[in-house]
């Protein structure tokens, strides 16, 4: 890691793109990123957390440290949540705190952090009422939303996945470099 560089943290869930994280953690760092990533637990059994952990020069994060370790994650200077399922949107909009990823996405809401959120939810999910209104809270507290349909594209396998560069810009935009 680049002690002057800014950090950004990586909140991962599993949906399709995560697969590709790496090229994100490698766009971001092109434009001059720190970055941690944190999983989800189930979108820890899709990744290879060693190998993130070797691109980022940082361990990636799962679940909470005990207390009486002080391992603490350094300052982030944004957050990317990317991509962000069905499931996390909800509870994050509802407070839940059940597994580091949203503790983190909890607590950066209060702390004046820009937050760039990238959901990869089905359209016939976006069209349930819990998510337009996780929606509406999120972007009330802050939060930018990319429009999935935007950003997401289909790989050769035909797995969802992301225009990466598209995110590494919108995060650039939203914190003003």
């Amino acid at each position: 890691m680049n002690p002057t560089a800014p950090c950004s943290y990586l909140v991962v869930c599993a949906a399709p793109p995560v697969l590709r994280i790496e090229e994100l953690i490698t766009s971001l760092q092109a434009d001059g990123w720190n970055v941690v990533v944190i999983a989800t637990p189930m979108a820890a059994t899709w990744i290879d957390l060693d190998a993130v952990s070797r691109n980022t020069g940082c361990l990636t994060r799962v679940h909470a440290e005990p207390p009486q370790q002080r391992d603490s994650l350094p300052r982030a200077d944004a957050v990317v949540a990317a991509p962000l399922t069905f499931n996390s949107v909800n509870k994050w909009a509802a407070g839940i705190n059940d597994t580091l990823a949203l503790g983190v996405l909890n607590e950066m809401l209060g702390a004046d952090v820009p937050i760039l959120a990238v959901p990869c939810v089905k359209s016939v999910l976006r069209k349930h009422p819990a998510y337009d209104e996780s929606i509406r809270r999120l972007t009330g507290c802050g939060v930018s939303l990319l429009d999935p349909d935007a950003v997401t594209v289909r790989a050769d396998d035909g797995l969802a996945t992301f225009a990466w560069p598209q995110i590494t810009a919108a995060l650039s935009e939203l914190n003003g470099t």
